[in-house]
């Protein structure tokens, strides 16, 4: 694994930065040992093969199949007087799978309870490193990277759980290529609306172009058209979202996930784009809260060290679980704002964050699994939600402050 202490954290706006103090890194690189959906509610179909015939687009290395199985039922608006769901999404930085089990184990869960999820693949892990001068990052050197490339091996089981990902009914979106972070010239801090327009480019050129730059004839295509599929992202470390959005705008994105530390408010648009941020969440047993992120949890916990003292382990696995179950807690029984949790598929500290993700998530699904309207939805899914909405119950839900429960309760405050 490389040093992550090398990577830096990013700024916040000064409210945000007092009470959260740190925003999250973007993904590193994967270690550990070989090994081995959805969205609560009525689904449109409960089969995970393709609807259609595959269409192959380009060299083949994508294919439309039709419309994604395994969707929740049409969203509709919410009726005077209702109660809006509790909505929850899972989302992971860079989404490749290297051997240690973690993307297949994900996968697995989300099944299990009917859930959704959003992975943001990093296009440069489709591309194999022998053909890294394909690459042209902004401001840095042919085919630089602050992520490792990853081996064609790694490469084939990222391409079989992404398929897998979007059949059982969950989003692609992107974390762009080569995780540019910092205050140096090369940083994504300091792209342009072009030079986003570049990365995007290429992003998807990596993942509509695989089979071309692997010669590889013997694994399918993806089955989506990524044209279509990529309607939002999150940025390496969360900077340079004032300039990106332009651009996403242009390319007819939906939503954008790269703001860092903003409160459990319901959503607004920027550049008529969604921003669902990561999020101010409670943290037990400290006054100030934490970032909505795997990686923020660690750095509060251990600060640069991803192999610290196993003693720490479980408590600190019990503290990382408790911080997300709190937000979503608190949400729940107040102002029913979105709960957006960011993730890596690390194995740091002895992977108890993914432990205490899997705790958080299995917490939740109980609660959705008991007949409460609680959603675990990927963030397109969402986005779908909001859009047929009507404006004026948007704004309504829009003007609860975080904690802040609803005036005379949702039948009078939602009421025509």
């Amino acid at each position: 694994m490389r040093d992550i202490s090398r990577r830096g954290l990013i700024g916040l706006g000064a409210g945000a930065a007092a009470a959260v103090g740190l925003a999250a890194c973007g993904t590193d690189h994967h270690d550990g040992a070989a090994s081995g959906s959805g969205s609560g509610g009525k689904k449109s179909g409960g089969s995970d093969a393709p609807s259609a015939p595959a269409k192959l687009i380009g060299d083949g290395s994508t294919a439309d199949t039709g419309k994604q199985p395994n969707q929740p039922a049409k969203p509709v608006p919410l009726e005077p007087g209702e109660t809006p769901p509790q909505f929850v999404v899972f989302s992971w930085d860079g989404a490749g799978e290297v051997g240690n089990g973690l993307f297949p184990r994900f996968l697995d869960l989300a099944k299990q309870h009917g859930a959704h999820m959003t992975f943001f693949l990093s296009g440069l892990y489709l591309l194999p490193e022998s053909k890294k001068r394909k690459y042209l990052p902004p401001n840095n050197a042919v085919g630089a990277s602050d992520i490792p490339y990853l081996s064609d091996a790694h490469i084939r089981l990222t391409l079989q759980n992404v398929r897998r990902a979007w059949l059982e009914g969950h989003e692609i979106g992107t974390h762009f290529n080569g995780h540019f972070c910092g205050e140096g010239h090369g940083s994504v801090k300091w792209w342009t609306p072009k030079q986003w327009r570049s990365e995007i480019d290429q992003a998807k050129a990596f993942v509509k172009e695989w089979r071309t730059n692997t010669g590889w004839t013997d694994l399918p295509p993806l089955p989506f058209d990524y044209e279509k599929e990529l309607v939002g992202g999150r940025t390496p470390c969360l900077l340079g979202q004032d300039n990106l959005l332009p651009t996403a705008r242009e390319l007819g994105w939906r939503y954008d996930a790269s703001s860092p530390g903003l409160n459990q408010d319901w959503p607004r648009k920027r550049h008529g784009l969604w921003d669902f941020p990561l999020q101010a969440i409670p943290y037990p047993g400290r006054k100030l809260p934490v970032l909505s992120m795997d990686y923020n949890i660690m750095f509060h916990q251990s600060q640069y060290s991803t192999k610290a003292p196993a003693v720490n382990y479980p408590g600190w696995r019990n503290q990382a679980a408790q911080a997300y179950i709190s937000g979503f807690e608190r949400a729940y029984t107040t102002n029913r704002a979105p709960l957006f949790i960011g993730n890596h598929f690390e194995h740091w500290n002895g992977g108890i964050y993914m432990d205490a993700v899997e705790d958080a998530f299995k917490h939740i699904a109980r609660e959705k699994e008991k007949g409460s309207d609680v959603r675990l939805v990927s963030f397109r899914q969402f986005a779908d939600w909001l859009d047929v909405q009507r404006p004026e119950v948007v704004q309504k839900l829009q003007g609860l402050t975080v904690g802040q429960q609803p005036t005379g309760g949702w039948k009078q405050f939602l009421a025509a």
